[in-house]
């Protein structure tokens, strides 16, 4: 019999404790970690594959987060396929949550054969498939959710981004159907203080374009994207995420480094608790937080900003491949051309992101299978949102 207050989780070795805030914690240093090496997983590609591209280090892969109060139990492969057995989860947004989506098809690839799992690639999406368990996992590329200049997922490198106002539904139409649907959306609208939003089609020969502040945009595409959740998500038989920010690291100043610098050659974590980078907006954090706190629509809100923020040694920095040509120049001064957004796989970063967005699932779906399916961040329950208030939703200061 489980201890009061704890709970079984079906695709984890180890009881979750409820009420517990898995947001707030700190990293501590685990031997055991990574849970697979990059060699293991075919899925991840070049851009994240620090160790192939010369990375020197390994010590950024061996924290794990550890909630204040309360711990994380283990990920179990098996159990969580059984989980999703004959579900369909889809990860949408930008190239972070494609991060995402490739972190978990790593963890559970390896337990599966070779004749039993597919990954195709398809225009915006990638497919995932364990074909025994009837599972699907899917990526589609949609870096603003709604329709854009930006929608390619290959050639998508436009200086000039630019958002048709409320046009959810060209990408909408191939997310219907789906069982678990996590959302982000954030990097790509943070090109300024004001943005470009498109009144009419893309196809009219003389386009009605407004320029609007950055976070009005913003809120026009959480409202339309509410909208199509409340339209076209059955809350009794599905379960919707929403991801924050996730925190890039350019200034090492912040942090008490060189005032020059950025995340390039850094190897250790950020020990200030109250640490909160100038790229990674306040106004944004609050427009959400407001925006679902008012919604009666269920969503539940993975707050990763803050805990991520720490891990300005995890990024890619120089250790991936580059798509253009590296000037002499560029040789000559690595800190030019770091990538302090992305994280290298495999990462605890990811890991955790998928540990504060799978955990949350356990929910009765009606159906052919009538059994509880729980939306899992690898390892425990999160508090439920059944009105649309974030889940462990807390404002920084």
């Amino acid at each position: 019999m489980l201890e009061k207050g704890r709970e079984k989780l079906p695709y984890s070795i180890g009881e979750a404790e409820r009420g517990c805030d898995i947001f707030s914690g700190r990293w501590v240093w685990d031997e055991a970690r990574p849970l697979y090496e990059e060699d293991d997983c075919p899925y991840i590609p070049a851009q994240l594959t620090c160790q192939k591209n010369g990375r020197p280090d390994k010590e950024y892969q061996h924290w794990r987060w550890q909630p204040h109060g309360c711990s994380l139990p283990s990920f179990n492969a098996t159990l969580m396929l059984e989980t999703l057995r004959g579900k369909r989860m889809m990860f949408i947004g930008d190239s972070l949550n494609r991060g995402q989506f490739i972190s978990l098809v790593c963890l559970l690839h390896k337990v599966i054969p070779d004749h039993a799992k597919s990954m195709v690639l398809a225009d915006s999406k990638r497919i995932f498939t364990a074909k025994e368990y009837n599972v699907t996992i899917e990526y589609y590329w949609a870096p603003f959710l709604l329709e854009s200049n930006s929608d390619n997922a290959i050639i998508h490198r436009v200086t000039d981004r630019i958002v048709r106002n409320g046009s959810i539904d060209k990408h909408g139409q191939r997310w219907k159907g789906a069982d678990i649907i996590v959302f982000n959306t954030y990097l790509w609208w943070m090109s300024g203080d004001n943005f470009k939003i498109l009144r009419g089609s893309f196809d009219d020969k003389i386009k009605d374009i407004a320029m609007v502040p950055t976070e009005e945009a913003y809120r026009m595409a959480m409202r339309t994207m509410l909208g199509w959740i409340k339209q076209n998500m059955d809350p009794k038989k599905t379960r919707v995420f929403f991801s924050s920010m996730s925190p890039s690291h350019e200034k090492s100043k912040e942090w008490g480094g060189d005032r020059n610098g950025n995340c390039y050659k850094e190897t250790m974590l950020i020990e200030d608790p109250t640490y909160w980078g100038s790229n990674t907006r306040r106004n944004i954090m609050q427009a959400i937080g407001e925006m679902f706190s008012e919604s009666n629509i269920p969503i539940t809100f993975l707050n990763i900003t803050q805990l991520s923020s720490y891990r300005k040694d995890a990024h890619t920095t120089i250790y991936k491949k580059q798509w253009v040509p590296l000037t002499p120049e560029q040789i000559a001064n690595p800190i030019s051309y770091a990538d302090c957004v992305h994280w290298c796989l495999p990462d605890p970063l990811y890991d955790l992101h998928l540990n504060l967005c799978l955990s949350e699932f356990v929910s009765n779906f009606s159906g052919d299978n009538d059994r509880g399916l729980l939306v899992f961040v690898i390892g425990v329950e999160l508090s439920r949102s059944t009105s649309g208030v974030p889940c462990n939703y807390q404002m920084p200061t």
